[in-house]
């Protein structure tokens, strides 16, 4: 089973183009220790079954899903939830 992990920080790269913008994602351990992953290994690990991402916002879980652009490039976002920008690039960077 996926364990369930909070993303709460991420990467940008310069590119304008939203779906290569988000090049790491990172959040904080139970132990209060700061992780953080590529965009690639980040998606692997979803696609293997070892992490089901989400985000918080306003105290509502939010899915993170794989998609693949138009291109054919797998990135991370959110589940559709009727706001933009996508709730992961309104996410602070992290340190």
């Amino acid at each position: 089973m996926a364990a369930r992990v909070e993303i709460t920080c991420i990467n940008k790269s310069n590119r304008q183009d939203p779906h290569e913008r988000i090049t790491h994602v990172g959040g904080k351990n139970p132990d209060g220790k700061s992780w953080r992953l590529t965009q690639a290994d980040a998606i692997a690990g979803v696609e293997k079954g070892q992490w089901a991402f989400y985000v918080s916002q306003r105290g509502v879980e939010v899915d993170v899903i794989v998609a693949k652009s138009r291109f054919g490039h797998k990135y991370l976002k959110t589940k559709a939830d009727g706001e933009q920008p996508n709730n992961l690039l309104s996410l602070p960077e992290c340190r």
